[in-house]
């Protein structure tokens, strides 16, 4: 799901807590040595993105935050911001050339340069609380 979190609206907040779990507090933050990656430049969209980037050849940029159940990829376009809520079950990554995330069948492709090698350890622990997460469910054998 996409919302436009310019505004701050509680209609959305509440939604964001309903789907992904509320924020770290600022304790657990420092434990899990940050919460929040550093930006990344966005190479590439799915059609479903288009309308949320720039359309002139200005860079776009995205960050990601985590979230006990998800994660919130946040979307620049001008003096706009868009919200990409996606729940850990519902997420894919891969790592090919360069690092995208899929959802939903709606993808973003970030640009392999030194902005997401210097993200590459939060992008390991994103990967690994998706890990922790299918854990909850995996069906026991009889």
């Amino acid at each position: 799901m996409i919302l436009n979190s310019t505004h701050t609206d509680k209609k959305n907040g509440e939604l964001i807590n309903s789907m992904i779990g509320s924020k770290y507090s600022f304790w657990e933050s420092i434990k899990l040595k940050g919460v929040g990656s550093k930006r990344m430049i966005i190479e590439e969209v799915s059609k479903h993105f288009k309308g949320n980037l720039n359309l002139v050849s200005d860079v776009n940029y995205s960050n990601i935050e985590l979230r006990p159940d998800g994660i919130l990829l946040h979307i620049n376009k001008g003096l706009k911001n868009f919200t990409w809520i996606i729940p850990y079950y519902k997420l894919h990554i891969y790592r090919t050339n360069g690092f995208s995330i899929h959802a939903e069948g709606k993808f973003i492709r970030f640009k392999n340069n030194t902005l997401l090698k210097e993200n590459k350890s939060f992008l390991d622990k994103l990967a690994n609380f998706k890990i922790e997460n299918n854990k909850k469910y995996i069906l026991p054998n009889d």
